[in-house]
């Protein structure tokens, strides 16, 4: 089967941008192909970060994955951190990266401007994306147009990591290809930019019908209708677009011609999609309420998925180290 490796940062619990982006893909993946999934803890210390939420993150991210629908029987299932070869092999391939390709990456100007004194690991941050993935020798992931730049220099670094080391004739890393998701850019509810909770602009995936709407009902629409008698474009408004991604066909084109017409109030159209953005979670919460009420049957998840990962991981980096020259232990 096919090989697929992803990985997710541990921001504590799933919100629906990340559920509608990747993690529903990662879910039906797992019926297709040899599915590895990571939550990648290193990454997010590339920035300032709360040290005492780290692990609280880390586990809260591991629930809501597993209540998602992520099958330990089914796919790998991993913290990023308990696999150390992840490092390792960022540092091998450090020494190959090129630091033009580096600082064109699009995330890294983007960040870099906000902050003062640039840390080293910002600029190296695609350096270890790639490891991640060559780590597994994966042959596709299911990736963001975001990320889809640093996908490019993963396979850029496995080209020139095979030029130098690899068999003349067989490649020793594949070259990953992505795997794009129908929604592949969800908006937050300020209606303004991507979904992310340092923005304040998400819905988590186990919030209750309650919260949910208490969310749902300042959140941005059609900014023509300033009245309810006021005609809107759906197309243009962030709440149809969720419509889209949470409530039947008919109900869609319902909310299309009563915006159209102002059959219907923007809350009107809020009330509808909060009870079937309700009624399409309710299964992630309450698989999420069990799974908090058990914490050792998802850390003993992460251990297993931990343990097949570093077994796959050890089989890379003992070929890798033996054609790069090292001297081998023993």
């Amino acid at each position: 089967m096919t090989r697929v490796f992803s990985g997710i940062q541990p921001s504590g619990e799933m919100h629906i941008g990340n559920w509608l982006g990747a993690i529903r893909n990662w879910v039906a993946l797992q019926d297709s192909h040899e599915a590895i999934y990571c939550i990648v803890d290193q990454h997010a210390i590339t920035g300032q970060y709360d040290v005492g939420s780290l692990a609280d993150r880390t586990r809260e991210m591991a629930i809501s994955l597993v209540a998602a629908g992520l099958d330990p029987s089914r796919s790998v299932l991993f913290v990023q951190s308990h696999v150390p070869d992840h490092a390792t092999l960022a540092w091998l391939l450090t020494t190959i990266a090129p630091l033009g390709e580096l600082e064109r990456m699009t995330q890294y100007k983007d960040k870099s401007q906000r902050v003062e004194s640039i840390p080293a690991g910002l600029l190296c941050y695609p350096i270890l994306m790639a490891a991640d993935i060559l780590l597994y020798r994966a042959d596709a992931v299911p990736v963001g147009e975001d990320q889809t730049q640093h996908l490019e220099l993963t396979r850029e670094l496995a080209r020139r990591w095979n030029a130098t080391f690899g068999a003349a004739d067989t490649p020793f890393f594949p070259e990953p290809q992505p795997i794009l998701t129908g929604a592949r850019r969800i908006i937050g509810l300020d209606g303004q930019a991507k979904m992310s909770k340092s923005l304040g602009n998400t819905i988590g995936v186990t919030e209750s019908p309650e919260e949910i709407w208490q969310k749902l009902r300042p959140a941005m629409t059609d900014p023509a209708r300033q009245k309810r008698t006021d005609p809107g474009t759906p197309e243009i408004c962030n709440i149809y677009a969720l419509h889209r991604h949470f409530s039947p066909e008919a109900t869609v084109a319902e909310v299309a011609t009563n915006c159209r017409t102002a059959a219907w109030g923007c809350i009107d159209c809020k009330k509808v999609l909060a009870a079937n953005m309700a009624t399409t979670l309710a299964p992630i919460r309450e698989r999420s309420l069990e799974l908090r009420a058990a914490p050792g049957e998802v850390q003993a998840m992460l251990g297993d998925g931990a343990a097949t990962a570093r077994r796959l991981a050890g089989e890379t980096m003992r070929e890798v180290t033996d054609r790069m020259g090292f001297l081998r232990e023993g």
